[in-house]
């Protein structure tokens, strides 16, 4: 069974960054693209970025371009979301997502295993 375990969430200032991660457990597996979701309080799960390890393409939602950085490993399935310059309206549970066939990485059924999230609270 495959499992992904996010860290580093936490309690910040705006203005602060904070870094998070997220490592596989369990089965192996091969991904061909992995990425960040998330669910500020009272909203859908949304979009936040993804990473194609094929080209290391990397893809950001409207709302956190030019300020959140997506990077990791493919050959380990690892991930990290830079998250800089953070805003009130970035607080919500992050998820960790892998997807193991070709298509697209904006789209919550383009994955194929979760981890359970993080919080991430961000006070102004």
């Amino acid at each position: 069974q495959v499992q992904l375990v996010e860290s580093g969430g936490g309690s910040v200032q705006a203005g602060d960054s904070v870094r998070l991660s997220c490592v596989p457990s369990g089965s192996s597996f091969l991904s061909y693209h992995m990425g960040w979701f998330r669910r500020r309080p009272g909203k859908e799960r949304e979009f936040v970025a993804a990473i194609r390890w094929r080209d290391d393409s990397t893809y950001y939602g409207d709302s956190v371009k030019g300020r959140f950085a997506i990077s990791g490993d493919g050959g380990n399935n690892t991930l990290h979301l830079q998250m800089n310059s953070l805003k009130s309206e970035d607080t919500a549970v992050y998820y960790c997502a892998a997807g193991v066939g070709w298509g697209g990485v904006v789209q919550e059924y383009e994955y194929d295993y979760w981890g359970r999230g993080t919080q991430v609270t961000v006070s102004s």
